[in-house]
């Protein structure tokens, strides 16, 4: 078993920008043994006055929609700017075994290998939303240990994307064309949200139908409200495969962040997402000491049962076991 360190440790090792220091820090946040957790807390305190500095930038977009490709080429131009970049990718974990692939270092070549680039892959332990539960925790650490650009990749289309919009500060949606009718494909909550959204494999002859889904998605946008931001929706084709369009796309980035940072919106943003970071926080204490209860634990098989044969409702069996939590808590506060 690996010794554990010292918050000093850690909190000098992220601060230095030593990788292998933070890839433990964020190990010991993924951790959900007590003792980690409460050095978890203590580090994040520590290292908190270095944070906030980055362009937080979330990616999503369907399977196959190159995703992977796209942060590749997207962190490798980055780099060569000068940038220093931390990709947080998320991977599905196996309902069967918890299992996760944790491949994303494999498809991502060249920035695996760049000095200026980290790859963090977690698994979202089956997180609602696709979003690994302390994602956010791993975006301060990899603030103080002096990346420029955070980029979080979602696992895909689905809930993920109000997880994503709720951790950063550019939502930029992945798109192909020819995949069927774009503009049936177009979800209207997603659409919402997004920033900026790119036509991705604008090559090899796919130009042509890129650049009239982009034309197709621009004109689907002028339907919609004035952005919370008041920064209007951005639609570009680009390739990944040939790096075409990749500039451009920083530049909308660049562009939304000054803008933002201007009419103070970026700052109103993060304190919204502070708030709602602490909403989740006592949601899921609350569900964690809900299932540890040893009252809860008695009777949760039982309740288990009488819901899948139907002699139970699972609203009215919910309640019954919030109300057992609920008076067993009072007689013991760490329950």
């Amino acid at each position: 078993m690996r010794q554990r360190l010292s918050v000093e440790t850690y909190t000098r090792g992220v601060l230095a920008g030593d990788r292998t220091m933070l890839s433990r820090a964020i190990t010991v946040m993924e951790s959900s043994l007590a003792e980690d957790r409460e050095l978890a807390g203590r580090i994040l305190q520590n290292i908190l006055p270095a944070t906030g500095k980055s362009i937080r930038v979330g990616i999503t977009g369907v399977p196959g929609v190159g995703k992977s490709t796209f942060i590749d080429a997207f962190g490798t131009y980055l780099t060569s700017s000068g940038k220093r970049v931390a990709v947080l990718a998320i991977d599905p974990s196996s309902k069967q075994s918890g299992g996760s692939i944790l491949g994303d270092k494999t498809r991502m070549e060249n920035l695996s290998r760049n000095p200026n680039a980290y790859i963090r892959p977690s698994a979202t332990n089956l997180a609602l939303g696709g979003v690994a539960r302390h994602t956010r925790e791993a975006i301060l650490l990899c603030e103080a240990a002096g990346y420029d650009v955070i980029l979080v990749e979602t696992v895909g289309v689905g809930q993920s994307e109000t997880f994503v919009k709720g951790m950063t500060d550019f939502f930029l949606l992945l798109m192909l064309a020819g995949a069927g009718d774009e503009l049936q494909g177009i979800k209207k909550g997603i659409m919402e949200m997004v920033d900026a959204v790119a036509v991705n494999k604008a090559d090899g002859g796919n130009e042509q139908a890129a650049t009239k889904a982009a034309a197709d998605y621009r004109q689907a946008l002028h339907l919609f409200p004035e952005t919370a931001s008041g920064v209007p929706v951005r639609v570009m084709a680009c390739s990944a495969l040939d790096g075409t369009g990749i500039e451009t796309i920083w530049q909308c980035i660049s562009d939304y962040y000054a803008r933002t940072s201007k009419n103070g919106y970026l700052q109103r943003n993060r304190q919204s997402q502070r708030v709602e970071w602490l909403r989740e926080e006592v949601r899921a204490a609350l569900e964690d000491r809900f299932y540890i209860n040893e009252a809860v634990r008695m009777h949760i098989q039982a309740m288990d049962e009488a819901v899948k044969n139907g002699q139970k409702l699972p609203e009215t069996a919910a309640a019954e076991l919030i109300d057992l939590f609920l008076r067993s808590s009072k007689f013991s506060a760490k329950s």
